[in-house]
């Protein structure tokens, strides 16, 4: 019989403080840290399939394939990430202007700040790829 103490008690994951943006100061003037977390693989499934609709196969009739929406699952997963700011807080969506997790964080980042928050989500995710290459991967 296998050794299953490894399974039992894996080691707990941290969560892991990053600087997004250097305009979110602190009142000791310093950039805030954001707070973000990995997901399980059941919580990254529930997101894939709320990104994830069935499309009719051009020049078939009757037969379908899924399509995932990459860029709402990638904010999708961002957002559920974070841990802090707390993305949900109605106070702070209606500061910008805005519903959703989501479109928060899209419209609290600039372009480039957003495209790296992606990464280091991914990277804390366990993903290894590039966002290229997950489009890649969904278009095939």
């Amino acid at each position: 019989m296998s050794n299953l103490d490894a399974f039992l008690n894996p080691v707990k994951e941290e969560n892991v403080k990053v600087v997004v943006s250097k305009r979110f100061v602190g009142e000791d003037g310093n950039p805030v840290e954001w707070e973000l977390r990995a997901l399980t693989g059941e919580e990254d499934e529930a997101i894939r399939k709320k990104c994830t609709r069935s499309v009719q196969v051009p020049g078939k009739r009757g037969q379908y394939t899924n399509e995932t929406d990459i860029n709402r699952y990638l904010g999708e997963l961002a957002a559920a990430c974070t841990v802090y700011p707390n993305l949900n807080d109605a106070a702070l969506q209606k500061a910008y202007g805005v519903l959703g997790a989501d479109s928060l964080l899209k419209t609290m980042l600039k372009a480039g700040e957003y495209a790296e928050y992606l990464e280091k989500v991914q990277k804390i995710s366990g993903y290894d790829q590039t966002m290229e290459d997950l489009v890649d991967e969904v278009k095939n």
